[in-house]
């Protein structure tokens, strides 16, 4: 499912304190900070996407991420590679090595974790 940057921005600060108040959510916001009422909607309506819980203290909430980062950053990256390189993760990786952004070190660093990873599935599959 998809989220709206606002709602991106308040998942990835409940991400990194695991949970928290909304108060506690502004004072992690970028100036200028959105109004109480603003980050409590979008809160909620995070809740009705399954991507938020709470636990009630009183009058107040406590709230916490139901869907794991790394999950969200693969379906994010799904859906990145299905709309933008024709379902192709080889696609992707071609548009990467081709960027000038990427440093020569970069690119070593990032064919050594495919090297590793390839040893790692090849060992898998011999199990």
């Amino acid at each position: 499912m998809e989220l709206t940057r606002a709602e991106e921005q308040i998942m990835q600060i409940l991400w990194q304190l695991e949970k928290a108040f909304v108060k506690e959510i502004i004072e992690q916001m970028k100036t200028p900070k959105p109004a109480y009422n603003t980050v409590s909607t979008i809160i909620r309506i995070l809740e009705k996407k399954k991507f938020v819980s709470h636990v009630s203290f009183g009058k107040t909430h406590q709230y916490f991420p139901l869907i794991e980062l790394n999950d969200y950053k693969s379906s994010k990256l799904k859906i990145m590679v299905e709309g933008y390189f024709n379902q192709s993760y080889k696609n992707l990786v071609s548009f990467f090595s081709k960027e000038e952004d990427l440093s020569l070190e970069e690119m070593q660093e990032i064919k050594q974790l495919m090297e590793e990873q390839i040893i790692n599935t090849k060992k898998q599959k011999e199990s």
